[in-house]
């Protein structure tokens, strides 16, 4: 790989990275709105989740699950269409999987901001998408079908998806790039959520209320859209209205 091509590939996937998605439709569409404070609680418990961070989540919780939807969707654009850009731009190496990574990154700590941004999930897909789009939707099924269904945790569910990105990408390309560019994703991943981890760790072993992962995803807009996927797919039962 070229040092300079790394470079630019990482510096033009980092610096769109950085544009925050939230800040933006919360300027535009609610600019009295303070996202910097959100906590969620689950119906029975005196117990509350903190959100240290600002993202498509935060925005569906103040402003509902409309312009979570929007926020979503630009989180997601804003790494796939630098990383299509490098991708079609450079050809040879795939230096798109780096824009791909870097932007990852800089949706988490963006520049702009204060390093301080959202979790990069949505920005984690993004970049799957850039790379094997089907990918988008086999992962997140799995990762849905590992968390509520084998394990039954909400947090797991969040991150597993993820995690599939690593066999996934081995199956569809047998190219180590591709898996060191999937174990990066995860590792950023994984150091990104540590608070929300040792958060989620703490309160789930003081109180039952917080295991169950139906009355988790029924206190937020996205949640509430994940767990009607879930249900659609079979992977969670149909008659629970939590």
């Amino acid at each position: 790989m070229s040092i300079v091509y790394f470079t630019v590939a990482a510096i033009v996937g980092y610096l769109f990275g950085s544009l925050s998605s939230a800040r933006f439709v919360v300027r535009l569409f609610a600019p009295d709105e303070d996202l910097s404070q959100t906590e969620v609680s689950v119906e029975g418990s005196d117990k509350k989740f903190k959100f240290e961070f600002i993202s498509a989540t935060t925005v569906s919780m103040h402003l509902g699950s409309r312009y979570g939807f929007m926020t979503m969707i630009l989180d997601m654009f804003k790494i796939i269409i630098p990383a299509l850009m490098v991708k079609y731009l450079i050809s040879g190496e795939p230096y798109f999987l780096v824009t791909a990574a870097a932007g990852m990154m800089g949706h988490i700590w963006p520049l702009y901001y204060g390093f301080r941004g959202g979790r990069g999930l949505l920005a984690a897909y993004g970049g799957m998408f850039a790379v094997d789009w089907i990918g988008v939707f086999a992962t997140f099924i799995m990762g849905m079908v590992f968390g509520l269904v084998a394990l039954r945790d909400v947090l797991v569910a969040y991150l597993s998806g993820i995690l599939f990105f690593i066999p996934w990408l081995w199956f569809r390309t047998h190219d180590i790039n591709y898996v060191i560019y999937a174990v990066a994703v995860n590792i950023i991943m994984v150091i990104a959520t540590i608070p929300e981890i040792r958060q989620w760790r703490k309160i789930t072993k003081e109180d039952e209320k917080w295991k169950d992962p139906s009355s988790v995803l029924n206190e937020t807009g996205m949640g509430r859209g994940i767990m009607k996927i879930a249900k659609l797919l079979g992977v969670m039962k149909k008659d629970d209205n939590k």
